[in-house]
């Protein structure tokens, strides 16, 4: 039996690039960061505070497309998987949700002002987006959409950026590595690729 569903559709031609530009963003932020830091500290408000936040907000909300895509594009008959799939799925847009709140806090300091932020969201929500994608990158290897070093380089990348912030260039460098290579097709439909044996 296929490890995706005969419904899949054959291509999601969309995710690729939307993968390759939210790691893109999110290195185009840790770059800017660092620039923004050589004096020793961040300048809140600043153009290259402003820029890097909304190129990381874009990029988050570029991978909270991915994990919606890639839940599309793993559908699979197994009860166990999907059941995999969607709790992935959740913990991963539920973590999107969380950055989003923290990015615009930083953006907008009314919102942060008016809006208190909880530590689970500011600890439990990365993780969880981590957690999620990471699931979900692990089931495209398994289905050869993706190389099965690649979530490897992905996890590489998010470790660096949690050990120290000034690893973002990096560790976005990586993530970039590991979704360079994923191919968002679908199994060729057909009942010899379907039959149960």
């Amino acid at each position: 039996m296929s490890l995706l569903d005969s419904r899949t559709p054959p291509a999601y031609r969309w995710l690729r690039p939307v993968a390759v530009t939210s790691a893109l963003l999110l290195l185009g932020y840790g770059l800017l960061r660092l620039l923004d830091r050589l004096d020793g500290h961040s300048d809140k408000g600043a153009w290259a505070w402003n820029t890097g936040h909304t190129l990381f907000l874009l990029g988050v909300l570029g991978f909270g497309a991915l994990i919606v895509g890639l839940h599309g594009l793993l559908r699979t008959r197994s009860g166990r998987l999907r059941t995999l799939d969607d709790v992935a799925a959740v913990a991963g847009l539920v973590g999107t949700a969380a950055f989003v709140w923290v990015i615009l806090g930083d953006l907008f300091p009314r919102f942060a002002d008016a809006v208190d932020t909880p530590g689970v969201v500011l600890f439990g929500g990365p993780v969880l987006f981590e957690l999620g994608l990471l699931v979900l990158l692990y089931r495209a290897a398994a289905a050869r959409l993706l190389p099965v070093w690649a979530p490897v380089l992905v996890l590489v990348g998010f470790v660096a950026i949690a050990v120290n912030l000034d690893l973002l260039p990096v560790g976005a460098a990586l993530v970039l590595a590991g979704l360079l290579p994923l191919r968002a097709r679908g199994v060729k439909r057909g009942p010899r690729l379907y039959q149960k044996r």
